[in-house]
């Protein structure tokens, strides 16, 4: 049984921890918050100990790995320890806020041969993960276009937002992982647009957007449009399609329910979607899970590692810079 720690106790930690709590071939070896009344209440209701500090977590034998779903401040420090204590790491998604922080951080634990998985989950839900199978097994021909649709039930919290990095880095950052995985290939030139259609104070507080459509292009001439939005008033709307020249793969929604009613007010009337990442992306949490445990018991590399962190994170700041400026941004400008 592969003993992982979780440091990090707010909502992703705790499911996290369940998880692991549950997997037939790890168990969860402690947890360590901050806030000590968050990590006390899983440790209690899991029946494991609870850690004083990250420190001690690294410094444990009880402790084969460990999984970061901590601030995002801290990850890259927590990243850099656990390989420095010869932990392998599950770290939850952005590396860094800062490209320059993920780079340096790249030269510090350049070398090491113990897997360090990055969690981009959408990676791992099988509709999504289905449309790259399809793609691989030749049935829509040459991949021409992606399109991804990704929207938020609601705004989360402006304490959130105000400290998310801005929506780039922390919303579409999933988006341009999935855009790399389901495209087969890098992207170089990248062209965004930003409004604030939902909260118009965004600016005045954080510089901010809350709907924003994303385009890019690969040195093939292959497209990719990303489309967001923090408010869907009809749920998690979370759709990814593939167009070739022979066809084309779509993953769709999740609804609360599969039913559709047809009556005399209403045709294919259904509730609407799930309602957040956690309840959607469920099943590819726990495959997330299958997946690491998979890479640290085998001694190979993750399926989604430390590079396609990074290139995700440079995506973001072309976006970024594309906005402020109003123009296509080449990546290599970020190199």
């Amino acid at each position: 049984m592969l003993k992982i720690a979780v440091l990090g106790c707010g909502r992703i930690g705790r499911m996290h921890a369940e998880n692991i709590h549950t997997h037939p071939r790890a168990t969860l070896a402690g947890v360590f918050d901050v806030v000590d009344a968050a990590a006390q209440d899983i440790a209690e209701t899991l029946g494991v100990t609870k850690f004083d500090s990250a420190e001690a977590v690294l410094a444990s034998t009880e402790v084969d790995a460990v999984l970061i779903a901590t601030s995002t401040p801290t990850h890259a420090d927590l990243l850099e320890a656990a390989i420095a204590a010869g932990k392998p790491v599950l770290c939850e998604k952005p590396i860094d806020l800062s490209l320059d922080r993920v780079k340096l951080c790249a030269e510090r634990i350049k070398g090491t041969d113990l897997p360090i998985m990055l969690g981009f989950v959408r990676r791992f839900d099988r509709g999504h993960a289905g449309v790259r199978q399809a793609i691989e097994a030749g049935q829509i021909g040459e991949v021409h276009q992606v399109t991804i649709t990704s929207r938020d039930p609601g705004m989360a919290p402006a304490a959130y937002i105000e400290v998310s990095g801005g929506i780039f880095r922390d919303m579409t950052i999933h988006d341009f992982d999935m855009a790399r995985f389901i495209m087969g290939e890098d992207f170089t030139t990248v062209s965004a647009i930003g409004a604030r259609l939902v909260d118009p104070d965004l600016m005045a507080r954080c510089d901010d957007y809350d709907t924003v459509t994303v385009t890019m292009t690969t040195a093939s001439g292959k497209q990719c449009v990303i489309s967001n939005s923090r408010r869907a008033v009809y749920g998690y709307d979370q759709r990814v399609e593939a167009f070739g020249d022979a066809g084309m793969a779509l993953s769709e929604n999740h609804p609360e329910r599969t039913v559709r009613l047809f009556n005399a007010s209403a045709t294919e009337s259904q509730p609407p979607l799930l309602n957040f990442f956690i309840e959607r992306y469920a099943q590819a949490f726990a495959a997330e899970i299958d997946a690491f445990v998979d890479a640290v018991e085998q001694g190979k590399p993750a399926p989604v590692g430390f590079d396609d962190g990074a290139k995700a994170l440079v995506l973001a700041e072309a976006a970024i810079l594309s906005v402020r400026e109003g123009r296509p941004v080449k990546v290599e400008e970020l190199a």
